[in-house]
């Protein structure tokens, strides 16, 4: 069974676009599969602007109140997907998401793009975690 949803606490997705997350049951265990996410604020604006930092931290804030609302927090994650505008600023991207995953951080993929759908935004980040 696949339960799609938007938890308080985010912002909305335009609607009819996406959901931000889809739980799904596996029995024992549920598998949640999070929408990528960009530092956007509940106004549609930017959070950030320039700022690789702040960007990562307001995405990884966003990413903890989804996995909260499903019973989840980072120990639960298993995957993350990043994608940077700019690769020369990964060691930035590191440094902030670095603590959010204590010793054993979840296996991971970063891949460079030409631009997000963001005007600015400089990373998108989605992860999939299991409970």
């Amino acid at each position: 069974m696949v339960v799609f949803d938007n938890p308080a606490g985010v912002p909305a997705p335009p609607p009819g676009r996406y959901s931000h997350v889809a739980r799904i049951d596996l029995g024992e265990r549920t598998m949640l599969v999070l929408s990528g996410q960009v530092a956007v604020d509940a106004d549609g604006e930017l959070v950030g602007e320039g700022d690789m930092a702040a960007q990562t931290a307001y995405v990884m804030d966003t990413i903890g109140t989804i996995l909260a609302a499903h019973g989840a927090g980072f120990g639960d994650v298993v995957n993350v997907r990043t994608y940077l505008t700019d690769m020369s600023r990964l060691a930035e991207y590191g440094q902030a998401r670095r603590n959010r995953f204590g010793d054993t951080p979840p296996t991971s993929t970063t891949v460079e793009v030409s631009r997000l759908f963001v005007p600015g935004a400089l990373l998108e980040v989605e992860v999939t975690a299991v409970v």
